[in-house]
């Protein structure tokens, strides 16, 4: 049997790798999608004052620490039993409106971009950032740094820092905002609002009207048929900071929706022998394997699977962008009709960026954003709480019990990585048997097109990786200069 490695895998944030094994006659036989690094969060967050976790989660990961800072916030909330104002509510919620507008653009344009605008088998020093902007123009990409660093500065105005905030504890914000600085955010919501029409149009022009690109989205390689999950308001419409958890199956029909509080009841995790990366899965499905459709337990939490899990969009620009999206995919534009290409997720995040930019516009409009009513100082001994928040990877959750001083005694993190990690391993795994049979020369490019199809989801593994009981197996080996393996020892 013939191995082939993809060893690192290339444009995410952590590290792993993929091993695709060949029969004889050349065909995928299996496939693993492997992740060898290891965190350990949940682990070393014991023992300390459940306060400090917003300010410790952030510093998971440097791209999406809004993510970690907001639903550790909304867990300590919970924790202390504490109503936060409505300001408060409303000043999270616009730094993080902001946060995902400009994360958002770091993956549609440097990490899955290149994919599609240099094209899947170009060359790796063409495929990036930098042949991006050779191709489309040095104006384009002034235009993508300035919208990030647009929405970089209201994280900072109202976070405290650019990344890694420190705003939000439990009760509130720390941190109010100013007339002079409200009017300064609006001109920086402004240029994300304009930065997300401009994001359409690079959508239409480079992707949609390649029938190349569009042929690959909707082929059968990239195809599964999974349930969605996603955070919705009371109207059904898709909500990244608050809401319920609702999940719908394969045809589109609710599975169920509920408070986050309650996600044990619906979620488990499964565990595998081969990677530090549990397996959650729908606990009325039950965990039925590597297996999609309607009575598989498996699920996505991603930007496709939000825009199929809601009813709809709040802001009109998005709505209509919806509508588009899901008629053109399904013919449907009510969106009742799920999408289930992979590579689609692309354009539901692009989607989900116009929602985000129009959102930040109507929170920093908002008359209330002002008020010095930002904490409640909470008086209840605290005892257990969950957090949740739609992290651009998808549904983020973060669960602290503690003693009656507040110090944690245990804490579980399932973060959007997580969710999607057995649809990305059958994701990989398809692309593979897609791409790879007798006859076909496994080229460089060939081999990138099956990394796309866990580029789409946008992972984080530095996110993702936590410690199972036991020790961490190891393998540690001492090499010459020209590669010689010169030792090697292990622990198992």
């Amino acid at each position: 049997m013939k191995q082939i490695s993809i060893d690192p895998i290339t444009r995410l944030e952590g590290h792993g790798k993929i091993d695709i094994f060949l029969d004889d006659n050349g065909d995928v036989a299996d496939c693993f999608f492997i992740v060898p690094e290891l965190r350990g969060f949940e682990a070393f967050c014991v023992d300390r004052p459940v306060e400090d976790m917003p300010r410790i989660t952030a510093r998971i990961c440097g791209v999406c620490s809004e993510a970690h800072h907001l639903a550790s916030a909304k867990a300590c909330d919970d924790t202390y039993h504490v109503e936060i104002p409505s300001a408060a509510k409303k000043l999270r919620e616009l730094m993080y409106s902001a946060f995902f507008t400009g994360d958002h653009a770091t993956h549609f344009y440097i990490l899955g971009g290149p994919d599609f605008v240099m094209g899947p088998e170009a060359p790796p020093a063409e495929r990036n950032i930098l042949g991006m902007i050779h191709k489309l123009g040095i104006d384009t990409g002034k235009v993508v740094i300035g919208a990030r660093a647009a929405a970089h500065e209201i994280v900072k105005i109202l976070g405290g820092k650019t990344i890694h905030m420190v705003t939000s504890i439990p009760g509130g914000v720390t941190k109010g905002l100013t007339e002079e600085e409200r009017l300064e955010v609006v001109e920086y919501a402004k240029q994300l609002l304009e930065f997300g029409k401009f994001t359409l149009q690079i959508l239409d022009d480079v992707v949609l009207a390649n029938q190349d690109y569009l042929d690959l989205i909707l082929s059968d390689t990239y195809t599964h048929r999974f349930h969605s999950m996603g955070t919705v308001d009371e109207n059904g419409h898709s909500n990244f900071y608050d809401g319920e958890i609702r999940v719908v199956d394969t045809e589109g029909a609710e599975i169920v929706q509920y408070h986050p509080r309650d996600y044990l009841d619906h979620v488990g995790e499964h565990v595998e022998q081969w990677s530090y990366l549990k397996f959650p899965f729908l606990k009325a499905k039950g965990w039925t394997g590597f297996t999609d459709g309607v009575d598989s337990g498996v699920y996505r939490a991603s930007p496709l699977s939000r825009l199929n899990a809601s009813k709809g969009m709040a802001t009109p620009l998005a709505q209509e962008q919806y509508e588009r999206y899901f008629k053109t995919l399904t013919g449907d534009p009510t969106g009742n009709t799920p999408v289930h290409q992979t590579l689609a997720t692309h354009w539901a995040r692009v989607v989900e960026l116009v929602y985000a930019a129009e959102r930040t516009m109507e929170l920093a409009l908002d008359e209330e954003i002002t008020s010095p009513d930002i904490r409640t100082i909470p008086t209840e001994t605290p005892t257990e709480g969950i957090g949740s928040v739609e992290a651009p990877r998808g549904t983020l959750t973060h669960h602290y019990v503690t003693d009656e001083r507040g110090v944690l005694q245990k804490v579980n993190l399932i973060v959007g990585t997580t969710n999607n990690h057995a649809s990305i391993s059958m994701s990989i795994k398809k692309a593979a048997q897609g791409l790879i049979h007798k006859g076909v020369e496994v080229t460089e490019g060939v081999l990138n097109k099956i990394e796309m199809a866990f580029r789409a989801y946008d992972p984080c593994f530095g996110c993702a990786t936590h410690s199972l009981p036991g020790q961490m197996p190891m393998v540690v080996r001492i090499r010459a200069a020209d590669g010689t393996v010169l030792s090697e020892t292990s622990r198992d």
